[in-house]
């Protein structure tokens, strides 16, 4: 099946593929069509955002199926949707992030690990039905990110 989509926003950042820096510490702007601005109206009273992204500069490229994680060879190879990469059949970024401001169109984010001029599919609201109080991840996530729970 083939799905057909338009985006309703770009990403303006300093963000780009070569730069590396922990995606806590981006800002970054959504710029929202014109069209589309009502569809803002009341979003600036939620504090966090779920975002939804095309990330157009891998799509089309072959993807292998497993991989892994984090590019670390120490880690255990495991299927792409147990990872949480770029490389992926459809490549749809999400992420959760905090909304700073909204003027107008253009929503400030802080989280947003998208490169400058991704195209951004959807917005949602993030509230305490997404929050999970308890997790369950795999023992190699919980040594690559230095946890001792989820």
């Amino acid at each position: 099946m083939t799905i057909s989509m338009r985006s309703i926003a770009t990403v303006r950042s300093h963000f780009t593929n070569e730069v590396r820096v922990s995606r806590r510490d981006i800002v970054a702007e959504i710029v929202v069509r014109e069209d589309l601005a009502a569809a803002l109206t009341g979003l600036e009273e939620w504090s966090h955002l779920i975002i939804l992204f095309w990330m157009d500069q891998i799509a089309g490229k072959p993807i292998p199926l497993t991989t892994h994680p984090r590019y670390r060879t120490d880690l255990p190879e495991v299927g792409v949707f147990s990872a949480r990469g770029p490389e992926r059949p459809n490549p749809i970024g999400l992420a959760v992030v905090e909304l700073l401001k909204r003027e107008k169109n253009i929503l400030t984010v802080k989280a947003l690990d998208a490169y400058d001029g991704t195209p951004v599919l959807d917005i949602k609201p993030y509230d305490a039905f997404d929050a999970v109080t308890e997790l369950r991840a795999p023992q190699w996530w919980m040594t690559a990110t230095g946890r001792l729970t989820p």
